[in-house]
């Protein structure tokens, strides 16, 4: 599976198939939350949350190429994340973009 950010694919010629998904909703546990809100008070990166998103990512990522894959897809194009609090210490997020197949 091709995963690009852009609207075609170098050198081929793209059957558009519709738009695929991934999202999830993470959080970290109440220990790590209490020891990251710590962190804020000196400064610096908070690692437990930056793991946390990069994890998220990975598994919205999954889930939209799964969802291309049953749709017969070669590539998913102009993908795109988003993400939002939904509470203190979790955060969805979703990538989008647009499944497509080699013609």
């Amino acid at each position: 599976m091709i995963l690009v950010n852009t609207e075609t694919i170098s050198g081929k010629n793209l059957e558009m198939l519709g738009l695929v998904k991934g999202s999830t909703i993470q959080t970290k546990n109440i220990g790590r939350d209490i020891s990251q809100s710590f962190k804020t008070l000196v400064g610096g990166e908070l690692k437990a949350y930056t793991e946390m998103m990069n994890d998220a990512r990975a598994l919205a990522t999954k889930r939209m190429v799964a969802e291309a894959e049953a749709l017969g897809a070669d590539a998913i194009v102009n993908i795109r994340y988003a993400s939002s609090a939904i509470m203190q210490g979790a955060a969805e997020v979703i990538a989008y973009g647009t499944a497509v197949r080699f013609v």
